[in-house]
């Protein structure tokens, strides 16, 4: 018989060796213990509360899961056969240590309302950590941002020059990613904060525990409002595993970018030697593998969102085992996702940007639109305008010259419109500048992009 499983009274053979390591979840939900402990210490005082544990029961499973927790903490709580998840193992170790009154601590309590509690208290600390380190990277491009604006560079669409900006509205435009990310890690904490505990395995609590007092006491908003949904319900990790996707997503674009502008053929700028690697053939290499693993990390994290959702797509109602793959989803996404945020934010704060290259890949054929733009001024309507606008750059091209090449006598054949003052035009800062709507790069907006985040990160 295998009376040391909490399940073991209904088994007369031991459980196959094979089958006894696959549904072992130990290795994983051991990072749990102190959610575990915290969740078993309040519902002790509950079932005080209804009389089903004394005070000084009570007071003994506290001191003893007390105990356990320093246990782990100061790594000598040695695990034993028979400990297929932290909750056994915590209720095994307490039970050694103050006796009977540890068998009283789990009526009414399952292991399918503990689990997505415990989880659910192992989130909502953590995703607080994950959003100060993207809030963290964020900063250092805000910074850099306030520190760099006035270095132009081209803005590229379909990885052609497009547009000249400034370099900070480079950088902004992967911060407003990353808030944006936040504001969605806010909501996602809101779904988080509601307690399942209670539900018992999947019809509720049949001794009237106070749920609502629990909750309070746990840091809970709110209860879950339907013991069968609580317990088989892992929308939340769900939810978890698609943000850290899209996290992964634009860090993996940032790092793209990044891997491009510090190519040789771009150089616009040099990633730290903290941060790079060599060749173990050539000597001259500086290879970007910081942002590289981030761009192929970044992918892994979606991949891990995919599988998940695949376990729960054909799931029968309340809890199976099958959920048992959300602790690893969960603490590998976590990880996963840390130590990209973390490199990333190292690899932004330290980069050079080598400001000449960046103004020296501008050119005058990117103002094609600010041609349109002068004759719009002129009253010209945009499609017409852009028709010879376009003209301009074929006229320019057919003579094998830039655009600002051309004569005033060759663009008046292209349009009477054309004055002297088109001079103005074959301007970069003066590009720059006429984007001053919110949003734009001129550096009044961009000034005002920085504002704005500094004050949401203070």
């Amino acid at each position: 018989m295998e009376n040391n499983k909490l399940w073991g009274g209904r088994f007369t053979e031991s459980t196959d060796a094979n089958l006894e390591k696959l549904n072992s979840s130990i290795n994983f939900d051991k990072r749990m213990f102190a959610e575990d402990i915290e969740g078993s210490k309040a519902y002790a005082s509950a079932l005080e509360k209804i009389n089903l544990l004394s005070e000084q029961e009570t007071s003994l499973i506290c001191d003893g899961l007390d105990k356990v927790k320093i246990e782990w903490e100061k790594n000598v709580f040695e695990t034993k056969h028979g400990d297929e998840d932290i909750h056994t193992a915590n209720e095994r170790r307490l039970q050694e240590i103050i006796g009977e009154p540890a068998s009283k601590l789990h009526v009414g309590r399952s292991r399918n309302d503990q689990v997505v509690t415990d989880m659910k208290l192992w989130l909502r600390t953590h995703l607080k950590e994950l959003g100060n380190t993207v809030r963290s990277l964020i900063k250092v491009i805000v910074d850099r941002s306030s520190h760099e604006v006035d270095i132009m560079m081209p803005g590229y669409t379909h990885l052609q020059r497009a547009q000249p900006v400034r370099w900070s509205h480079y950088l902004l435009s992967h911060a407003w990613n990353l808030k944006k990310d936040c504001d969605r890690l806010d909501d996602i904490l809101k779904l988080i904060n509601v307690m399942p505990l209670g539900s018992g395995a999947l019809a509720g609590n049949p001794f009237n525990v106070d749920r609502i007092s629990l909750a309070k006491d746990l840091g809970f908003d709110s209860v879950t409002k339907n013991s069968m949904h609580a317990v088989g319900d892992r929308d939340f990790i769900a939810e978890f595993l698609f943000w850290a996707s899209m996290v992964g997503i634009h860090l993996s674009r940032l790092a793209e970018d990044l891997i491009l502008y510090s190519s040789k053929e771009f150089e616009f700028v040099t990633i730290d030697d903290s941060y790079s690697t060599g060749s173990s053939l050539m000597p001259q290499k500086r290879n970007p593998d910081s942002l590289e693993l981030i761009r192929g990390i970044g992918g892994s994290l979606f991949g891990q969102c995919c599988s998940f959702m695949m376990v729960l797509k054909s799931l029968p109602s309340t809890y199976n085992k099958d959920l048992q793959y959300d602790k690893e989803a969960m603490f590998t996404t976590f990880d996963k996702l840390k130590s990209i945020l973390e490199v990333a934010t190292g690899t932004v704060k330290t980069l050079k940007i080598n400001q000449d290259k960046c103004k020296n890949a501008l050119s005058f054929e990117m103002l094609a639109t600010d041609v349109a733009y002068y004759l719009v001024r002129k009253g010209i309507a945009f499609r017409e305008a852009h028709f010879l606008a376009g003209k301009v750059v074929a006229e320019a091209e057919r003579k094998e010259v830039s655009i600002c090449d051309l004569t005033l006598e060759e663009l008046k054949n292209i349009s009477p419109s054309f004055g002297v003052d088109i001079g103005r035009v074959w301007n970069y800062e003066n590009s720059i500048e006429q984007y001053q709507a919110v949003g734009g790069t001129a550096k009044s907006s961009v000034v005002k992009q920085i504002e704005l985040l500094e004050n949401w990160l203070a």
